[in-house]
């Protein structure tokens, strides 16, 4: 008997070894599938949508995946063949942080039992470190600490009625329960308007809630004046418009910006782009912003050291221009690049910003689309905006905000009622006072405003 039951403990003990290696085995055989960081700046990404499925197969180059950057959405290829074995972070995740798990994947006809207990392992990542005054702890200590006095207070004062004053003194003429006492405080309601229901006298609960002096106008007017649910609406900040946000107040905070306005006639060039726009016949047509493209791109190769960044220890000045185009999108500013624009022509740029536009808007561009620019171009003439200033896009140093074209009168000894009518634009140049000093910012505006007003020189 003895020998049997020693049997039988070996033999559940092999069986339970061999659950184990065959665990172990199946785990092995497969892979954790991490968050990709898609630019240099990237810390945390969401998850668009996947478009494989667990357990489907996969082929080298096939989309797995959209991801949202702090920037776009950016579909991940695969790089090998294999199987999906887990989807670990579903559709609609945000804030994974990156080499974070967010899926298993196995080499077909691997064992995929192993998925559940390989997601379920610790990723190697290290969780952003937390402000002293943000830790759960310190928010959870902060309310305690406020109300630790009413607490403390509360019972020495209430714990029994008061005691009657005697006529002439400063003490209370009522006596109070402690519940009667605190609801009174809250609302404003005066006690020694009150007759007690109570023993004695004794103002109650009951008594203080059906009140009705000039407590209650007040309280009313209180409520009335409270926002209710259905006069706001609150909407999740995207990686993008938090990113954007970061981005910005760093700049503002950290860049000394100063700003310079120049005003330019645009009666040349908006005759030119009507000559042009009319030969095009039905094509795409050119627009105010392809001429500011162009002017830009070549008044920085005649002031390059507006074309710079400030990299702390140095300050690099670009030999290409770089125009980053800022354009809106549903959910925030972005600012693809039309690279080397200097080189190229009206029709070219007008080309390449459209169909960036269009990629942005659909949250399609690639990194390389909108990282790395040189100098950035703000226009908000289009929504009848006359003139504003734009943040620096750091680590640039100048970026150009446009205004709306409009028309005024000028002294014009030449015209037989002595004045005429233009049309003019206001641009001002935000700039970074430790690469470009105010001379250098006048001089680069003084050739923008020459190529605007002269347009002719850009086709030579």
């Amino acid at each position: 008997m003895l020998r049997l039951a020693t049997v039988a403990r070996r033999t559940a003990i092999t069986s339970a070894y061999a659950r184990n290696f065959h665990a172990s085995a199946a785990v092995a055989a497969l892979e954790k599938f991490k968050m990709p960081a898609m630019s240099p700046t990237m810390t945390e990404g969401g998850i668009a949508a996947w478009r494989k499925k667990e357990g489907e197969a996969f082929s080298a180059g096939d989309v797995l995946l959209e991801i949202e950057t702090d920037k776009a959405t950016i579909d991940v290829e695969a790089q090998d063949d294999g199987v999906l074995a887990k989807i670990v972070k579903q559709d609609g995740s945000k804030g994974i942080p990156i080499g974070s798990t967010i899926a298993i994947v196995a080499e077909e006809g691997d064992d995929l039992s192993g998925a559940d207990a390989l997601a379920s392992q610790a990723d190697d990542v290290a969780p952003p470190v937390p402000r002293e005054d943000d830790t759960p702890a310190a928010q959870a200590e902060a309310p305690k600490q406020a109300e630790a006095p009413k607490k403390e207070e509360a019972p020495k004062k209430e714990e029994k009625p008061a005691a009657k004053a005697s006529s002439g003194g400063d003490k209370p003429t009522f006596f109070a329960t402690p519940i009667a006492r605190k609801i009174a405080l809250e609302k404003g309601v005066p006690l020694g308007q009150i007759k007690g229901s109570g023993p004695g006298g004794l103002i109650q609960r009951s008594d203080v809630e059906a009140y009705k002096g000039a407590a209650a106008p007040a309280a009313a007017s209180a409520a009335a004046a409270a926002p209710s649910a259905a006069e706001f609406e609150d909407v999740a900040v995207t990686n993008m418009r938090r990113v954007i946000g970061t981005r910005l107040t760093e700049s503002k905070q950290q860049v000394p910006h100063y700003y310079v306005t120049v005003e330019v006639n645009m009666d040349r060039l908006l005759k030119l782009r009507q000559v042009f726009n009319k030969a095009s016949e039905g094509k795409s047509k050119l627009s105010v912003n392809d001429f500011i493209v162009k002017a830009s791109a070549l008044a920085l190769g005649d002031v390059p050291e507006a074309n710079s960044s400030w990299l702390g220890d140095k300050i690099r000045t670009y030999k290409n221009a770089d125009i980053s185009v800022a354009v809106a999108t549903p959910t925030g500013l972005i600012t693809p690049i039309v690279k080397d624009a200097g080189s190229k022509g009206l029709a070219t740029i007008s080309a390449e910003t459209k169909a960036l536009a269009t990629k942005a808007r659909d949250g399609k561009l690639k990194p390389e689309e909108y990282q790395g620019g040189t100098f950035t171009i703000s226009n908000l003439g289009m929504f009848g905006v006359s003139h504003f200033t734009a943040i620096i896009n750091s680590p640039q140093s100048c970026i150009l905000a446009i205004g709306g074209t409009t028309q005024k009168l000028v002294p014009a000894p030449e015209e037989e009622k002595g004045f005429k009518v233009v049309n003019v634009m206001n641009v001002t140049l935000s700039s970074d006072h430790r690469t470009v000093d105010g001379a250098v910012a006048a001089r680069w505006l003084g050739a923008f405003k020459g190529y605007m007003e002269q347009p002719l020189t850009f086709m030579l």
